[in-house]
């Protein structure tokens, strides 16, 4: 031993040298551990395997100092040196040996895991120590024996108890591995990353803890978040934002009590936070749920806060939902950014007509003000507010109203400045008259007739009415002012109603006289006047009126006949006029029309004339006629009377043959009636010897005085 002790103080690094040293010092027990640590040139190997039998404890030096890992575990293995084995892992750092090691086909796993827990990292200061280790654990996947190992490094006063990391580690393994267990940790532990551990929790299903996690830290508005969005519990959240008082957690618990329908509450919270940011959602929520009491209280709040258009308009809705009359007057009339007439409109839309009365006031809209008046039965103002705002719709509006409410009136006043609206009339007619208002509509259209304004219509309107309403003031309004109404439309009124002697009238104001004197005709009982009609069938155009005429006059005025004739001469056909009255045999009731007519030399008249004479037998008119009027059949005339009973007409009958060159018949009949100077002044014209001849053989058998007192008077 001395001669190897020697060679080594000589510097020889010879491995056979210090192994032969080695092997003596073990063998001795001289002080081997220390050589087996210190020494660097044995073969650890070859020592190592030397030791495995005499002392593995010294096998284990050898092979550790050598990095011999497998041997040193297999060792430690079959001796059951599991403290050493870990000690050795932790300082070897050597994530192949962990994974070896911590091989589930390992029989010796284990106990080996028990004393890295309870041994080798207690013991170890070094934190890459701990850090290889916590990921060789990881690596294998033992979440439980983790647990152990961070337990022991954590939990119990160590180095690491604080380590951020670790603290980190822990949790999420639990989390993971053991949930059970993750609320203690986060109790117990303080050096964490709260937020990252609370999500994980919270992706884990791990409500409770992330709640507990967050309200450890004071990170207040997502503890609240939590109880609200997974644990569902507003009551707790309600509990927990009145422990922290944080504005924050107010205005998150406030979202979702309105979100769940808790308008009152949320309300409520809102007020706490001082939050006015969600006033568009509180201010739908407290529509939907008719919470305006509750909304007037959040705006006024928010009012503070934020000077917005909406919040303002809002407010002063609910301000009138709430029949806050008095704080509605107040805040329209101080400086406001209100949208008072959007807000008007709805009120009336919502039949608030007192607080939309005094909103349209504000505005000046005297429009909608008349039409809120009326349905407070202001009827008086709503005039006043129709008036100015000059409007024919609002004029119809509280015109409506007051015929509705019986105060006509007021009515009149509204309607007379509709009526001078064309377009408008006609509709304000239909609503008087569907409910029965008829005087009261004719009183109205009677007043507006004064107006500047007055037009067409209006006249033919209240006509119309007074033909079916009022009868007796027809004629005299049509007389006055027949030239202002629509005559058409009259006459089919006049028409319906039966008002004949105003259709007359109408007719003959719109010329259209043959219908007038078909009415006339029709209904003479009523309407019909002599010095009317008369007037009137002289501008008739179809001629055949004056026959209907002749024949009305003869039925019903006979003793009339001969003035209309007088009339109608002018137009008349004569010939067919005498034909009819010779028709219906009543020649003789219009003499004097005949008469008057006969000037024309017709043939038809003169016959006619003719007739009359021989049937009244006045002989002197018909040798008159005949005298003057040649314009008939001479001959048949003669014939006819040639037989007549008296001589006068006989005589006139030879004249007529005489007029007509029949001599001989003319002479022969003055001789039958012994007429002898006509036959002599007949003979002595016709210059016929014949004639006179046989003239003159008669004589002889004559009476002689006859003859000489015919001669001497023709003498």
């Amino acid at each position: 031993m001395p001669w190897l002790e020697g060679r080594v103080h000589e510097g020889i690094n010879e491995p056979a040298t210090h192994n032969a040293l080695a092997k003596i010092y073990i063998d001795s027990n001289n002080n081997p551990e220390r050589y087996l640590k210190e020494n660097q040139f044995y073969d650890s190997d070859v020592i190592g395997k030397y030791c495995e039998k005499r002392d593995p404890h010294l096998a284990c030096v050898a092979y550790e100092r050598g990095n011999c890992d497998l041997e040193l575990i297999r060792v430690c293995n079959e001796n059951s040196l599991f403290k050493y084995a870990a000690r050795h892992l932790v300082r070897r750092r050597d994530p192949v040996m962990w994974e070896h090691v911590l091989d589930p086909e390992n029989t010796f796993r284990r106990p080996l895991i028990d004393q890295v827990v309870q041994t080798a990292l207690s013991e170890t200061q070094d934190a890459e120590d701990v850090s290889t280790t916590v990921r060789a654990f990881m690596a294998a996947d033992l979440p439980n024996e983790l647990i152990e190992l961070l337990e022991k490094i954590v939990l119990e006063n160590s180095v690491f108890s604080d380590h951020r990391n670790l603290q980190n580690l822990l949790i999420l393994t639990a989390v993971k591995a053991d949930p059970t267990r993750v609320m203690e940790y986060i109790t117990r532990l303080d050096n964490y990353d709260a937020p990252d551990i609370a999500n994980i929790a919270i992706t884990n299903q791990l409500f409770e803890e992330a709640f507990a996690i967050f309200k450890k830290f004071d990170v207040n508005t997502s503890a609240v978040q939590v109880l609200i969005e997974h644990v569902k519990n507003l009551d707790r959240a309600y509990e927990f934002a009145e422990r922290c008082n944080d504005p924050t957690v107010w205005s998150e618990l406030a979202r979702a009590q309105l979100t769940s329908g808790a308008v009152k509450e949320a309300i409520d919270s809102f007020i706490k936070a001082d939050d006015p940011s969600a006033y568009l959602d509180v201010i739908e929520a407290a529509r939907n749920n008719d919470g305006y009491e509750d909304m007037v209280r959040y705006l006024q709040m928010a009012r503070k806060k934020a000077r917005e258009a909406i919040i303002e308009t809002e407010l002063v809705f609910a301000y009138a939902k709430v029949n806050r009359l008095a704080d509605l007057e107040e805040f329209i009339s101080s400086p406001n950014i209100a949208q008072i007439q959007q807000v008007g409109d709805r009120c009336y839309d919502e039949m608030l007509y007192e607080a939309a009365r005094i909103l349209y006031n504000n505005v000046s809209n005297y429009a909608r003000l008349a039409s809120t008046l009326v349905h407070l039965g202001e009827f008086q103002a709503a005039v006043d507010g129709a008036r100015k705002a000059n409007s024919t719709k609002t004029w119809k509006e509280v015109c409506f109203a007051c015929v509705e409410a019986g105060e006509f009136r007021m009515a009149q006043m509204c309607g007379l400045h509709i009526v001078v609206h064309a377009d408008e009339l006609e509709e304000l007619i239909n609503f008087y008259q569907s409910r029965g208002f008829f005087q009261e509509l004719i009183q109205l259209l009677e007043a507006a007739l004064g107006l500047e304004r007055a037009h067409m219509g209006m006249f033919t309107e209240l006509a119309i009415l007074y033909s079916k309403y009022n009868t007796d003031k027809m004629r005299e309004h049509l007389e006055l002012f027949w030239s202002r109404v629509n005559i058409p439309k009259v006459l089919r009124a006049a028409e319906q109603a039966h008002l004949w002697p105003e259709l007359v009238f109408l007719y003959d104001k719109y010329e259209e006289y043959d219908n007038a004197i078909q009415t006339m005709m029709s209904h003479p009982t009523q309407c019909w006047k002599e010095a009317m009609f008369k007037d009137i069938i002289t501008k008739v155009a179809n001629i055949e009126l004056y026959y209907k005429a002749l024949s009305h006059y003869l039925d019903y005025k006979p003793m009339l006949l001969n003035d209309l004739l007088l009339v109608l001469t002018p137009r008349l056909d004569h010939t067919r006029a005498v034909g009819y009255f010779q028709k219906v045999d009543q020649l003789s009731l219009v003499l004097p029309y005949v008469k008057s007519v006969q000037s024309h030399n017709n043939k038809v008249i003169n016959e006619a004339l003719n007739n009359i004479y021989i049937e009244n037998e006045d002989y002197d008119s018909l040798r008159e006629s005949i005298d003057n009027y040649n314009n008939f059949d001479n001959i048949a005339l003669a014939q006819r009377m040639e037989k007549h009973e008296l001589i006068e007409f006989r005589r006139i009958a030879a004249y007529l043959f005489k007029m007509n060159n029949r001599w001989k018949q003319a002479v022969e009949l003055c001789k039958k009636d012994l007429l002898f100077k006509d036959a002599m002044e007949y003979a002595a014209d016709s210059r016929n010897s014949e004639i006179s001849e046989d003239l003159m053989t008669t004589s002889t058998t004559s009476t002689t005085s006859h003859w000489l007192s015919a001669w001497r008077n023709t003498s």
